[in-house]
């Protein structure tokens, strides 16, 4: 696999294996708990017992970050499956039924975009603020669309196509056609976008988490966690560095692992 990815995927791929890594170890060796507070030592330089030191409750920094980034990875895997299937079953039913079936997908999908995603995250997230669940279905809700009109574009044109043609000519069945000549045109922009995805509602997460309506405490999430810090940011510095280092890496490598330009998505429609 990594001989088929260029050198900014590898590189992508690798600043994300290694945060999972850290998260995994960290939870499984860390003899802290991510709640576990001691006033008596907050805000202390990293040390022998706390190795990226503690926060303005004296709670461990490395635990609460390795927590941090698998609340992060567990929230974009999420989305990004479910929109991605969503989004892909639907586009790809759009551009072969036509018609009315078509129209209709397509009056959804114009209201979706005619709010803003992260507005229509934050109006729902609102409604149940700290429930991930509610997260969850909020992003996956909004970059669907996103899939779905790529999706379609790319289905028009094979549905169109002589090779495809033929398969349904010789009596090969819709899920034979789909995954010899619809899912490989498809594919490369799915995983383009689903690594975009990641990082975005990644972000997203964060952003809520800026605005207390996101993951609440005690949980650690990096958003929350930058805002917490904030305060403090003269005092201790390098407490407040981490999470925000976090967020740049994980978007980074998303962005890396993409290896495709926005631009060139935005095209396909």
């Amino acid at each position: 696999m990594m001989k088929q990815l260029n050198l900014n995927q590898k590189l992508g791929l690798t600043i994300l294996l290694g945060l999972l890594a850290f998260s995994l170890l960290v939870a499984w060796l860390s003899p802290h708990s991510i709640d576990e507070q001691n006033l008596a030592q907050r805000l202390l330089l990293p040390s022998a017992n706390n190795w990226l030191g503690t926060d303005h409750f004296g709670r461990d920094m490395m635990t609460r970050l390795a927590s941090a980034i698998g609340l992060s990875f567990s929230l974009g895997v999420l989305c990004v499956v479910s929109a991605s299937v969503l989004g892909v079953t639907l586009g790809v039913c759009s551009a072969w039924a036509g018609g009315r079936v078509e129209q209709a997908l397509g009056v959804v999908v114009n209201i979706l975009l005619a709010l803003p995603g992260l507005v229509l995250v934050l109006l729902l997230s609102a409604l149940a603020p700290g429930s991930f669940l509610v997260m969850y279905l909020a992003i996956s809700l909004v970059q669907w669309v996103e899939y779905y009109r790529v999706t379609r574009a790319i289905t028009r044109t094979i549905v169109d196509s002589p090779e495809r043609q033929v398969s349904a000519m010789m009596g090969f069945g819709k899920w034979y056609q789909f995954k010899r000549h619809i899912w490989p045109a498809v594919a490369p922009s799915v995983f383009t976008m689903a690594a975009f995805g990641a990082a975005n509602a990644i972000l997203m997460m964060a952003s809520l988490g800026f605005i207390a309506v996101g993951i609440q405490p005690p949980l650690a999430e990096l958003g929350l966690m930058s805002v917490e810090l904030f305060p403090f940011y003269i005092e201790a510095p390098w407490v407040l560095a981490q999470p925000l280092l976090v967020v740049a890496l994980l978007v980074l490598g998303f962005h890396l692992l993409a290896g495709a330009s926005r631009e060139s998505l935005n095209s396909a429609d």
